[in-house]
Formats: C-alpha cells, structure tokens, sequence
C-alpha cells in the first residue's frame, strides 16, 4: 500500500531543490548580506563622527570648567577672566518658565485629542497643525514672536524668549500625551465607565495615571530639545552681557553666548564658549537619560 501511494505522488510535490541550491534564494541571501553590511558600516561613521565630536567637547570643555565660569559673568571684549553665571541663570529662568507654560498646556491638548477628538474635524486639524509645528523650523517660531511680541513691546525680553521655545516644546508634548493615551487598553475605560466615573475623570485618573511615565518622559524631551535652541533667542531674548534676572529685560542665555563666543577673536571667550557648550551637553544627556529610566518603570 505504500509503494502505491509513493508512486502515485504528483511529481509537483517533490522537492525540486535545496535552498542553498536555488538561485533566487542565493540572490535574497546576496542582497541581505549587503544591505546589513552597509548597515553596518553606517552605524561605525556615525559612531566614530559622534564619539569624535564628544572627545574633543570633553577635552576642550573640561578644561575651562571652573569655578570662575560659574560664579562671574560675561567679560567685555578684550578682558581676561569672566564667567557664564549670567547665561546660566538666563537661560535657567527662560527655560523653567518655558517648561511652567507648555507643560500643561500640552497635557491637556493631549488628553482632549485622545479623550474627545474621535471624529472630530477640529480635533483633525489640530493632529495636522501639531504635525506641522514638530518640523517647523525654530528661527521661523522665532520671527513669528519676535513679530507678534517683541516689535509691540518695543524691546526684546525674556518673556519673549521663553515663549518662542514653549512654542517648540507644546507640540512635543502634545503628540508624546496623544500617542501614549492612545496605548491604554479599552477594558481599562470600560471598567471605569461601568462604576459611574465621569468621562473627564477616567481621562485624568484612569488613562493619564496608566501612562504618566511616558508623559513625563515627553516633557523631559521637550525640556531637552529647547535647552540648546539658538535661533528663537536671537529675535526674542537677544542677550545681556551683565546679570539679570528681570524677564522684562534682554537677557543672556547659553545658547546665544556660545554662538557669539565660538566666533570671537578672543581666546578667553573661545574657552568659555567650549565650557558653555559641555555644559549644555551634559544637562541635555542627563534629561536624555531621566526620560529613558521613567519610560523603562513599569508603573
């Protein structure tokens, strides 16, 4: 019976070849090969372009932090000496009022998209307009307030500053809180719904606490992203060579200094400007890692 069925299999059936030998499996394996390889090898530049970059920031920078550098201000042209206090407190009091004002700002757009924007068409839109914001280009959001608010004040501030780069953050955040809403499970609204919690309560207490690691780490991202913007200050905040901490009044910030500094004629100035720059690699490194240990709780 089975020499039968063994002669009466369709020759369609049979094996024609082994994979090794078949010519188009040879030609995928071929092309895989490659295309990992140069993966690979794309992975090595950009590690040895960055790594080379890192060295030579810690090398430089380390060299001119000191304690001079965070307890004096800015020199004058030609002077020895001087620090970055004055940046450092600028861009510390813009930031932090930045952080004050996009955060919830951006948490609740965030919740509203997720909670009431199913079939909305203004909820549509504002997808759209965030979408757009995340690829703007930051000296665009920078004439646009210098526009609306600098030239009507007469005069450029801090508050300007701080509101050219909540500008950049919101839409951050906006899409972290959105996308990550979007992640918990509809059992989860459900069961909220059947005990008789209102809709805005499940949204705060049930979704936003189910994901609050991840909207932490989109505000830290957000914080990070703005730490090191240039252009928006140059239109809005400008710079003080002397220490202020009145947001009514032009104030220096790190990034504006390092600009001016790296380009100037002066040794001193070129020093602190690498000192200025490790600084804000270190503080944007360490909200890059903060965010990365939040998201990874399990909470």
């Amino acid at each position: 019976m089975n020499d039968d069925f063994l002669t009466s299999t369709p020759a369609s059936t049979k094996i024609i070849s082994r994979p090794l030998d078949n010519s188009v499996y040879q030609r995928r394996l071929f092309a895989h090969r490659v295309g990992i390889s140069l993966s690979f090898l794309a992975m090595v530049i950009g590690l040895f372009f960055l790594m080379w970059i890192l060295l030579t920031l810690f090398l430089k920078g380390f060299s001119a932090i000191n304690w001079q550098m965070l307890s004096e201000s800015t020199p004058p042209p030609g002077d020895s000496g001087g620090g970055l206090l004055n940046a450092i407190v600028g861009s510390l009091l813009m930031v932090g009022t930045a952080t004050l004002i996009c955060t919830p700002v951006g948490i609740l757009a965030g919740i509203y998209l997720a909670e009431y924007g199913e079939g909305n068409w203004f909820a549509q839109v504002t997808r759209f307009v965030t979408d757009i914001m995340l690829s703007a280009p930051s000296i665009v959001i920078g004439l646009f307030v210098y526009a609306l608010f600098v030239a009507n004040m007469k005069h450029f501030s801090g508050w300007a500053g701080s509101i050219a780069i909540s500008l950049i953050a919101i839409p951050v955040i906006v899409r972290t809180t959105d996308n990550m809403l979007q992640l918990v499970p509809g059992s989860l609204r459900e069961a909220a719904f059947a005990l008789g919690a209102p809709r805005w309560k499940v949204a705060i207490l049930v979704r936003l606490r189910a994901v609050k690691a991840g909207v932490i780490t989109g505000v830290l991202l957000a914080v990070a992203r703005i730490s090191g913007e240039t252009a928006p200050l140059l239109f809005t905040a400008l710079n003080n060579q002397f220490f202020n901490s009145d947001m009514n009044k032009p104030m220096a910030n790190l990034p504006v200094v390092i600009y001016q500094f790296a380009m100037s004629p002066y040794e001193n100035w070129r020093a602190l400007a690498w000192g200025g720059a490790l600084l804000v690699t270190l503080s944007v490194l360490s909200l890059n890692i903060l965010s990365r240990t939040l998201f990874s709780q399990k909470i």
